[in-house]
């Protein structure tokens, strides 16, 4: 996962990308619990329908909190022809950029592990392999290797569209034993069948692994959808505001085409089924159209700072959780404002200091230009 952490008056630098990816990770570094809290609050229906859209189907279906996981990664991919595209202009060969990447995916493979197993001797089969680092690190990776070597979009596009079209006749065509061909049950779909096959360890879900092996393929073309918008925005030479309707527009058409597939193919984040890359990859392009219009073109950034600072260490405050605990924290030094304040609002406002809390760690670490990179 490369973050663009460009040097000051690099002309082609994407100020968006940090603000939208500090959008993505603010909504799972503790703001879903403050609108969860205002739901239980008031009794709203509003902020009880927004806190149902903060929560993930239990397997067909889409919620607004599926898209943190593929935004994050469409994101990554954005920043590969400023990053890696940067390392090529430069004259390093694609053996030499290919094996930086493939390191930074070695990595994140690791700190998977850790995330979901901490630092402990455990027997293989007590061992969840499949983790979100380690596909935003798989995907990531051969999504690159494909931009690396191949040097025009329409083959990049080819790429994208085959890797989906494939992954649905898969599992149109095939299913676990004893089961119908193309069924998409949790038990009965082929890719929980081959994760169950050849993962070792355990799965998250006994039966499937949302993270599995098989389900990584078409997150490929989540990152490599977000390279070919990357490279759309850097090398066209229509005007920044033209980028942005057109990425609105394609946002839309990717959307429309979602609900249609869905009638065939479920929108499932657990499968990462191709009706999904196509939703996700859509609303990933309004967003970072907004972001891009109105920070890029319009050049208001200073609303975005607040975001800018979470989406410069993302990593760090993804992983942080497990080696910090933030609650303990946010109680010992709050605790007696919850104490002042009445049910069921102190919940509300305890929900508040503790993404505060966060936040202030991370300018800290933003203030001494400390920032975890892979």
């Amino acid at each position: 996962m490369e973050q663009v952490h460009v040097q000051k008056n690099n002309a082609n630098r994407l100020f968006s990308l940090d603000a939208l990816r500090g959008f993505d990770m603010f909504w799972i570094m503790g703001a879903e619990e403050i609108v969860h809290a205002l739901s239980k609050a008031t009794g709203s229906s509003f902020f009880g329908g927004f806190a149902n859209q903060l929560t993930h189907p239990a397997w067909n279906g889409f919620h607004l909190y599926d898209l943190i996981f593929p935004l994050f990664l469409f994101i990554a991919g954005v920043a590969t022809p400023y990053s890696v595209g940067r390392e090529i202009e430069l004259g390093k060969t694609n053996s030499q950029v290919m094996l930086r990447v493939a390191k930074r995916a070695f990595i994140l493979v690791l700190l998977g592990l850790v995330v979901n197993n901490g630092l402990e001797i455990r027997p293989i089969a007590e061992i969840r392999f499949g983790s979100v680092l380690g596909r935003i690190g798989l995907a990531y990776m051969f999504a690159n290797f494909i931009y690396i070597n191949t040097k025009k979009q329409s083959t990049q596009m080819i790429w994208f569209a085959g890797i989906i079209l494939s992954y649905y006749l898969l599992l149109k065509y095939t299913a676990a034993p004893g089961f119908p061909l193309g069924d998409l049950s949790q038990a009965g779909n082929f890719a929980s069948y081959l994760d169950r096959s050849i993962l070792p360890g355990k799965l998250y879900l006994g039966n499937h692994d949302p993270e599995g092996l098989i389900s990584t393929l078409p997150a490929i073309s989540t990152g490599l959808l977000g390279i070919i918008v990357g490279n759309y925005l850097k090398n066209d030479l229509a005007s920044g505001t033209k980028k942005s309707i057109i990425l609105l527009f394609l946002g839309t058409l990717f959307i429309g085409i979602a609900f249609i597939w869905d009638m065939d193919f479920p929108i499932n984040k657990n499968l990462w089924s191709s009706s999904f890359v196509m939703i996700v990859g859509g609303l990933s392009m309004i967003l970072l159209s907004l972001f891009y219009y109105i920070i890029d073109v319009k050049g208001y950034k200073n609303w975005a700072f607040f975001f800018k600072v979470i989406g410069m260490n993302s990593i760090l405050i993804y992983v942080s959780g497990h080696f910090i605990n933030w609650e303990y924290s946010t109680n010992g030094l709050f605790h007696w404002v919850g104490q002042l304040i009445s049910e069921p609002y102190n919940a509300v406002v305890l929900a508040t200091l503790y993404v505060g809390v966060k936040w202030l760690f991370l300018y800290f670490m933003y203030q001494k230009k400390v920032f975890l990179k892979v």
